[in-house]
Formats: structure tokens, C-alpha cells, sequence
């Protein structure tokens, strides 16, 4: 009887051992899958935001070539050139815009993303040198301003 009762508990410490092995490695596949996924989801943000960062201050640029140029002659081809290339350089920027708006849940990362693309876009609208140098600033602050509110989602 007693061999009955040492294989008994045998079969049962077996079985239990068996149990809580499946449920701690199904615990740790979990937490695995998840911890996969964030980071797969934090190098995106890393991503579409540096895209971002760069596509507007590419834009920046473009818009600052296109007023420098309609100041020197609105009627010559370099202005033309300038300003197509602007508008060029706008949909690149609002492109990876879109993207940062459906990629992001924090509404102030994409009031950030937003603001730094206005502000970029009213360099071109400046009538003296003085209105524009300080709009240029104002985009560039809000270019920086983007990255400072972005870069705690990707830390």
C-alpha cells in the first residue's frame, strides 16, 4: 500500500510541477510579447518624430530661401525655384505631420508637431527683414519646443 501512496504523490507532484511550469511560462511569454511591442512601438516614435524634427526644419529652410529670394526679385526664376521647392519641402513636412498625429497619444506631442508646422509655414508670409528674422526665430523655438515635449515618450 505504501508504494501505492509514494507513486501517488509522485504522479501528483509531477502533474502540479507540470501546472506551474506552464503558468510561469506563460507569464513570462507575456510579459515578453508586451515588452517586445513597446519597444517596437517606442522605435517608431523615435522614428516618426526625428522625421519630423527634420522634415519641418528642412521646410524651415525652404521657406526662409523662398522669402530671401521674392525680397531680392518676386518676378525671377530663382524665386519661382524657392517657392516650388517650399512647397515641396511642406508636404514632406506635413506628411510626416499625419504621421505623428496617428502614431501619438499624447495630445501635446501633436499640439507641439502642429504648432512647430504653422509657425514654420508663416516664415514666408513676412514683409520686411525684421518680421521674418523674428518668425524664423518663433519656428525654430517651436521646432524645439516639439522635440522637448516628444523626447519623454522615447526615454
Amino acid at each position: 500500500m505504501e508504494a501505492i501512496w509514494t507513486s501517488v504523490v509522485a504522479v501528483g507532484g509531477t502533474l502540479l510541477g507540470s501546472v506551474i511550469t506552464h503558468v510561469f511560462q506563460r507569464l513570462s511569454a507575456r510579459r515578453t510579447e508586451q515588452f517586445t511591442r513597446s519597444e517596437a512601438l517606442r522605435q517608431e516614435w523615435i522614428a516618426t518624430y526625428t522625421a519630423f524634427a527634420a522634415a519641418v526644419e528642412d521646410y524651415r529652410h525652404g521657406q526662409a530661401a523662398r522669402w530671401y529670394r521674392k525680397a531680392a526679385d518676386p518676378d525671377g526664376e530663382p524665386f519661382r525655384e524657392a517657392r516650388d521647392e517650399a512647397h515641396r519641402l511642406r508636404t514632406v513636412a506635413r506628411q510626416a505631420l499625419y504621421r505623428v498625429k496617428l502614431l501619438t497619444d499624447e495630445a501635446g506631442v501633436a499640439r507641439a508637431a502642429e504648432l512647430a508646422y504653422r509657425r514654420t509655414q508663416e516664415i514666408s508670409y513676412a514683409e520686411e527683414q525684421q518680421e521674418h528674422s523674428s518668425r524664423d526665430q518663433q519656428a525654430r523655438e517651436a521646432i524645439e519646443a516639439f522635440v522637448s515635449t516628444a523626447a519623454p515618450l522615447v526615454r
